[in-house]
């Protein structure tokens, strides 16, 4: 008997309305959509002590983050930056504090355990430098025990090897105020007196190599007399310039505070804010403050008898993929959802930034904004990723009213190409690979440079509105894309896990761009796609792949990844190849009886190596994105992909 994957046009439209109406049972009454966004224990332990620092502490809603802490705890005794993950220091040592602060027996069981697995990984002292920072904000380790990081920093211009223009939109929202902190020394009101001296190895103040090797690169090295050098001087510059320095921090934040919505959109800046104006004297019903507790309170998840804390929100990532989902899924005509879709296209126009010159602006002064945020409202800082899949859907929808919006988009894509052909996420030319080896950059993610994932994204804009005058574009991105691939035939995925994202992303961009199916580099691809299919029909990578630079399998195939594999291999004409008939198999034995898909594992990523997502919305809106393009082409004549995403 034949038991090979076979195209059935009925049980695939019926896997696709049920996956429809699940996704349209989660659609808000404005038309957007928004997922949780998890991270690890890191962000929920922070806002534990945020609230222990500032003498704020909400007894009811701390027991339920201890809940949460206490679940995710690793079969190591620690706690992993990802589902089923290693364990990790840093992590663990904030969750430990956090779960004491709560209130936890330092002698329970869970409670020993942690402490045991800190102290056999080297204790508190060598974790990264911004949980360091936390231990110093309540006194727990000397504030010689980070890396100097003086305020003047603000006076530094362009030009210089190192400013806040020269960082990442997330490390800048972040490191200003912080530069505060560490010029005033502040101390957390602590309320509870908590002291976390049983997890390090030796006492704070007899440590004297807070900072110290192995270092990445010569550069390490070098930037580390740097800071004992700025150990020294420091007293002095603060005596000349350090009170105009913090007035023009403080400007900094205050310009960016973003309402609700919180300075960068992201926690930890909020949380640094905070504690900025706390130490400045600030009072507590100062606007500002009461602000940004609003935003604080807005990342918060609530399920049952648990909370977490969000690192941000994604309404506009998740409402502009979830769009793309609901187009192809009404093409098919397994789903009636143009009302619906129309919905979130007027969400997404209405929150184009369009007047605000945001921080990008420090490289292309003469661009016109016209880009997209990830969040509700980021306006200092869109996201060209988000502004490239929000343009293509709004392209795609085609209504004449949003012609406008597309084409202020298309521009500042243009505008923000940096000069090696690629994309970052948010600023241009943002790579001085140099700066990832200061002492303060031990997680290695200071910057923002060109990725393949993003710049995949930017050409499938830019091939699919079609304009003759960006074809010298999108061919300088083709040859960044090239040069990108690795040996093995993938390319890595800076925001999404990993290698299948990236290279996903990529071969949707080829196609768009009009490059050869039969061209070496698509075969290549094609060719390591197909050869990492786990036998029963899915895909699933894992995170470890950051650490060892290379693919690695997760324990169970993924509905979000075998989606983005599926995708990209009929973007280059494998429709109808059995790894394809096999994946669509896969999504639909896989599906719940509601329409819907679970996977456990985490799918993104913060920073590599340190800080790791999972979109909730994933497992929803990429396998009804998949299974409705494989009906499409299943039922057209072409089998062609013709949009460029």
């Amino acid at each position: 008997m034949n038991t090979e994957p076979r195209f059935s046009a009925p049980e695939i439209l019926q896997s696709i309305a049920g996956a429809g109406r699940a996704l349209l049972r989660r659609q808000r009454g404005d038309g957007h959509w928004v997922f949780e966004l998890e991270a690890d224990a890191t962000i929920p332990a922070e806002y534990v002590l945020l609230e222990h620092y500032m003498d704020r502490i909400t007894p009811d809603r701390q027991a339920k983050i201890g809940v949460y802490l206490r679940r995710i705890q690793g079969e190591h005794g620690g706690w992993p930056m990802f589902h089923a993950g290693a364990f990790d220091l840093s992590a663990s040592v904030k969750a430990y504090c956090a779960l004491k602060a709560i209130g936890d027996d330092p002698q329970a069981p869970h409670m020993i355990r942690a402490r045991q697995a800190i102290l056999d990984h080297g204790g508190a002292e060598r974790a990264n430098v911004f949980t360091r920072i936390q231990l110093t904000l309540f006194g727990a380790i000397p504030w010689r025990g980070v890396p100097v990081m003086p305020v003047e920093v603000m006076y530094l211009p362009k030009w210089f090897f190192f400013n806040i223009w020269a960082m990442s939109y997330w490390a800048r929202t972040c490191v200003v105020p912080l530069l505060v902190l560490q010029a005033l020394h502040p101390r957390a009101r602590n309320p509870q007196g908590l002291s976390f001296d049983e997890i390090f190895r030796n006492s704070p103040e007899d440590i004297c190599d807070w900072i110290r090797g192995p270092y990445r690169s010569r550069w390490g090295v070098a930037f580390k007399y740097i800071d004992t050098f700025l150990r020294v001087t420091e007293p002095v510059l603060s005596k000349i310039a350090r009170g105009k320095a913090i007035a023009k921090a403080v400007a900094f934040v205050d310009e960016r505070l973003n309402g609700e919505d919180g300075l960068g959109a992201i926690y930890p800046a909020m949380a640094y804010a905070l504690m900025m104006y706390d130490v400045l004297g600030y009072p507590r019903d100062d606007p500002r403050c009461i602000t940004i507790w609003k935003a604080i309170d807005k990342l918060l998840v609530e399920n049952e008898d648990e909370i977490y804390c969000q690192p941000c929100v994604s309404p506009v990532w998740d409402t502009s993929l979830s769009g793309h989902a609901m187009i192809e899924a009404c093409r098919s005509g397994g789903v009636d959802a143009q009302k619906d879709l129309d919905a979130a296209c007027d969400w997404l126009v209405a929150r184009q930034v369009t007047e605000v010159r945001g921080d990008w602006a420090e490289t292309r002064p003469d661009l016109r904004p016209g880009g997209w945020a990830f969040q509700y409202r980021n306006d200092h800082y869109p996201d060209v990723d988000d502004t490239a899949v929000v343009a293509m859907l709004l392209h795609r929808n085609g209504r004449p009213e949003h012609a406008e919006a597309v084409e202020k988009a298309r521009g500042w894509i243009v505008g923000m190409q940096s000069r090696n052909g690629g994309w970052g996420a948010f600023d241009a030319d943002n790579d001085r690979e140099f700066l990832n080896h200061i002492p303060f950059s031990d997680h290695g993610a200071l910057l923002d440079p060109p990725t393949a994932d993003v710049t995949g994204r930017c050409v499938s804009l830019l091939a699919q509105l079609g304009r003759e005058e960006d074809r010298s574009v999108i061919d300088r991105a083709l040859t960044y894309l090239r040069a990108e691939q690795e040996p093995d035939g993938s390319w890595y995925g800076r925001w999404g896990t990993n290698y299948i994202y990236g290279t996903w992303s990529v071969l949707c961009a080829l196609n768009a761009a009009g490059v050869p199916h039969d061209d070496a580099m698509v075969r290549r691809a094609v060719n390591w796609l197909i050869s990492i299919q786990r036998a029963d029909g899915g895909w699933g990578e894992d995170e470890r792949s950051y650490d060892v630079g290379c693919y690695v399998e997760n324990a169970e195939s993924l509905p979000s990844q075998t989606s983005w594999a599926m995708l990209g291999l009929m973007a280059v004409g494998q429709a109808d190849h059995p790894a394809v008939l096999k994946g669509a198999a896969y999504l639909q034995s896989s599906q719940g009886a509601q329409g819907e898909w679970q996977e456990r594992a985490y799918n993104a990523v913060g920073f590599p190596r340190v800080f790791y997502l999972k979109y909730h919305g994933y497992r929803l809106f990429f396998p009804l994105f998949a299974l409705s393009r494989f009906h499409n082409l299943q039922r057209s004549n072409s089998r062609q992909v013709k949009f460029g995403f």
